[in-house]
C-alpha cells in the first residue's frame, strides 16, 4: 500500500520520476552490439565477482525516453548482483551510451533488436569448455515490456532455450489504446512531457548523425501519435502511426508465448488502461500470467515501508521473481 500522500495514479506515476533513492555509481563494462542495418547499441555488463559461467543472468529494459542510467534499472542492477545475478542493461537504439551510434529511432516493435542482444549475451557469458548460461531471464518496462512480448510470441521458435522467463511491467499492448489514452484532459501532460523529451532526442540526432532520416516537414507535432505520424512512422517503415501500432503491438503475439512470463500492472496507470491489457487475456497462453497490483500509476508501486527492505514494492517483486526462478 502506498503512502496516504502518494496515493493516486498520477502521484505514484509523477513520484517516480523523481524519487530515486540511493542510487549506485556506475561500474558496468559497456559492450557494443551491431545490428544488422548497421546501427549500433550499448550493452551495459554488471558481473558479481562471485558469478560464473552457469549462474543465472537478467536483460533489463528502459522505456520511452529512457536509458540504462534510469533509476528503475540502477536500483535493480544494484539489488540483483548483490544475490549473485549477472545483469545486463541495453540502451535502445540513439539511447544513454548509444547515442550517435544509430540512425533510426527505436520504437515499440523492435523485436530484432532485442533477438541480437540476447544472442550476444549467450556469447558474452560463455567461456571456452564451459556450458552456455541455462538461466536468462527478460526484464522490460512500459514500451520495452511491449518489445518483450512480441520478441517472445512473434517467433517463439527463435528464443533461446536458455530463456527461462521474462517479466514485462505496465506494457502498453494496445498501443494505439494507449497512445489514445494520452489524449485525455488529466493525460495531456505526459503526452507533451514524452514529445518534447523525443524532439529533443530527434534534434541531438540529426546534429550527431548527419545521414540519419529526417521528418519531411517542419510540423512541431504536439501529441505523441502526431510524432509518430511525422517522425517514427515513416522512417522505420511504417505508412501511419496506425499501421505501426497495428503491426508492433503485443497483444496479437500473446497466444504464442511458450516462456513462462509475468505481466505486472496496476489498476490505475494512467498510460497504459487496465482494460487494454484485461481486454485479450483470455487469448493468452498458459504461460502467462497476469499480475494486477491495487494502485501504483505507471511504474510507480511506491509503498508504505513494511516488509520490504525499502518502500521500492516493485524493485522487490522483480527480484524476487528472477532469484526464486531456476528453470
Amino acid at each position: 500500500m502506498p503512502p496516504w500522500w502518494l496515493s493516486g495514479a498520477h502521484r505514484q506515476t509523477v513520484a517516480a520520476a523523481y524519487w530515486f533513492g540511493d542510487l549506485a555509481k556506475y561500474r558496468a563494462v559497456p559492450r557494443k552490439v551491431e545490428l544488422d542495418d548497421g546501427d549500433v547499441v550499448v550493452v551495459h555488463d554488471d558481473c558479481p565477482e562471485s558469478w560464473r559461467p552457469g549462474d543465472h543472468v537478467t536483460l533489463l529494459m528502459h522505456g520511452l525516453s529512457g536509458s540504462h542510467q534510469s533509476p528503475l534499472l540502477v536500483r535493480l542492477t544494484t539489488k540483483l548482483t548483490g544475490q549473485g545475478v549477472r545483469v545486463f542493461r541495453w540502451d535502445l537504439r540513439g539511447c544513454g551510451a548509444g547515442v550517435g551510434l544509430a540512425r533510426f529511432p527505436y520504437h515499440a516493435g523492435r523485436s530484432d533488436d532485442l533477438d541480437q542482444v540476447i544472442r550476444n549475451i549467450l556469447i558474452w557469458c560463455s567461456t571456452t569448455g564451459a556450458p552456455a548460461i541455462p538461466y536468462l531471464s527478460l526484464f522490460g518496462v512500459s514500451l520495452s515490456g511491449n518489445i518483450l512480448l512480441k520478441y517472445l510470441g512473434e517467433y517463439p521458435d527463435r528464443v533461446p532455450h536458455q530463456v527461462c522467463q521474462a517479466i514485462s511491467v505496465n506494457p502498453p499492448i494496445d498501443l494505439l489504446h494507449s497512445v489514445s489514452a494520452l489524449s485525455g484532459v488529466l493525460t495531456s501532460w505526459y503526452d507533451r512531457h514524452f514529445v518534447a523529451k523525443l524532439a529533443n532526442d530527434l534534434e541531438i540526432r540529426r546534429q550527431q548523425r548527419p545521414d540519419a532520416p529526417m521528418p519531411v516537414s517542419d510540423a512541431k507535432p504536439r501529441g505523441l501519435m502526431q510524432f509518430d505520424n511525422w517522425y517514427t512512422a515513416p522512417v522505420s517503415g511504417f505508412s501511419t502511426a496506425h499501421e505501426y501500432y497495428s503491426k508492433c503491438s503485443a497483444k496479437q503475439f500473446m497466444s504464442h508465448i511458450r516462456v513462462p512470463t509475468t505481466v505486472i500492472t496496476s489498476t490505475d496507470d494512467p498510460m497504459v488502461p487496465l482494460s487494454s491489457i484485461t481486454a485479450t487475456t483470455d487469448q493468452w497462453a498458459a504461460c502467462v500470467r497476469l499480475a494486477i497490483a491495487a494502485g501504483g500509476g505507471h511504474v510507480g508501486y511506491i509503498a508504505r515501508r513494511g516488509t520490504d527492505p525499502d518502500e521500492f514494492w516493485l524493485d522487490w517483486r522483480i527480484v524476487d521473481l528472477i532469484t526464486q526462478h531456476r528453470g
